[in-house]
């Protein structure tokens, strides 16, 4: 039996992006393989399909590469020792982060320490959307140590991963500022964020006496939302190309301040799978893509202009 599965052969503009048929993969042990249903689309697959970034650079002897970290579907068999789900259990997970990827697959083997089971109450699409970003989010506002009252600025809340923070935030009891362009405002109002238009000026302009940073954007941008930080704010950096920059400008400051790359925990996935099947999480999903349509789907989150989440339909 083949299957489909989307690879990186070289590095380059979107249109490098090719569909390969491969054996479906047979589960070693303590792996379970999965019917893939959805994988999500993340700017760092953006970035290393364009050779940037050190995932590009750990597999640049590795081409073809299968991109994609997040996956949504069903177990359809179990290898040996791998006990924890039943066949045709519902699952997500943040799979092979970061140098093995393998997402952009119909079929993947995975360890099944990597994965969740996603309660009947949550669809198939927003648990996909959910590994990457809701992980990068939690553990941005935990590092952040947010809590009741703290005045929190988030950069780019309406994308990916700050619309999740941006709640996060909120459900922390924080007094939560997010940037986002005019199209955006009533979106992340409706969330309860104070949205600042950064089209019309720039956060340094609108906002003071923030005591929690929390940059999506990196460079310039960032740099610039430092100027609204109170005495002793944190400051947490997600983009690593300036993540150095930002660092090092902010604690000259007298911020704390550091960078981050998120860490995989299927735990923490749980928690946020229940607190979306409670209402607690609302995942936005802007588009989903079929699996022929990929090049579209990196444009797509190329123009940086998407709200939550882009999804690949991997069962079409």
């Amino acid at each position: 039996m083949k299957c489909k599965q989307i690879v990186i052969p070289e590095f380059g503009e979107p249109e490098v992006l090719a569909l390969q048929d491969v054996k479906i993969p047979t589960p070693n042990e303590g792996e379970v393989l999965v019917k893939v249903a959805f994988a999500s689309v993340n700017p760092i697959d953006v970035k290393t399909r364009a050779g940037l970034g050190w995932a590009a650079a750990e597999n640049k002897d590795n081409l073809p590469w299968v991109p994609g970290y997040d996956i949504s579907g069903h177990v359809i068999e179990n290898g040996q020792k791998a006990t924890r789900f039943a066949i045709k259990d519902k699952v997500a997970g943040f799979i092979g982060f970061p140098l093995r990827g393998g997402a952009y697959s119909q079929y993947v083997c995975v360890p099944e320490s990597e994965l969740t089971p996603v309660p009947n109450s949550v669809t198939l699409e927003a648990a996909a959307a959910l590994p990457l970003a809701g992980q990068t989010a939690a553990q941005a506002i935990n590092k952040a140590e947010v809590k009741e009252g703290d005045r929190v600025l988030i950069l780019a809340g309406a994308g990916g991963v700050g619309h999740i923070a941006v709640q996060i935030a909120l459900a922390a009891k924080a007094e939560v500022y997010t940037t986002c362009s005019e199209a955006n405002l009533d979106y992340l109002a409706t969330l309860g964020a104070h949205a600042i238009n950064y089209q019309f000026s720039p956060a340094s302009e609108r906002l003071s006496d923030v005591d929690v940073l929390i940059d999506l954007v990196g460079g310039d941008v960032a740099l610039d939302a430092l100027k609204c930080l109170s005495d002793g704010a944190r400051v947490i950096t997600i983009p690593t190309m300036s993540a150095p920059l930002v660092c090092d400008k902010a604690q000259l400051l007298g911020f704390s301040a550091e960078g981050m790359l998120v860490d995989p925990s299927a735990k923490q996935l749980e928690t946020l799978l229940y607190m979306v099947s409670v209402g607690l999480l609302k995942v936005e999903i802007q588009k989903i893509f079929a699996l022929d349509d990929v090049v579209d789907a990196h444009r797509q989150i190329e123009t940086g202009r998407t709200r939550g989440k882009v999804l690949l339909d991997m069962q079409c």
